[in-house]
């Protein structure tokens, strides 16, 4: 069973102001995390319900219900500026 994965607004912006190579590789590990929300590599964020998974110099930002089967996207971003 595949989770549904929805981008809060501020991140689709994010998204789209990326270019090349890391827009195509984000945009294969969104659609990864629909089969395996928690993929080899992720890390649960201290002090929050989060999670991050990397993808080169990115980070992607994001919280998982597992009773609606729902990955939300917090956050794309540079990882300077991810966790600010």
């Amino acid at each position: 069973m595949s989770y549904h994965v929805v981008l809060k607004r501020s991140a689709e912006k994010e998204l789209n102001a990326l270019y090349g190579t890391f827009f195509e590789r984000i945009k294969t590990k969104l659609l990864t995390l629909e089969e395996q929300p928690r993929p080899f590599g992720v890390q649960k964020l201290h002090g929050q319900e989060a999670y991050r998974v990397r993808i080169g110099d990115y980070r992607i930002l994001y919280l998982i219900d597992d009773t609606a089967r729902r990955v939300d996207i917090i956050s794309i971003a540079h990882r300077r500026e991810a966790y600010r």
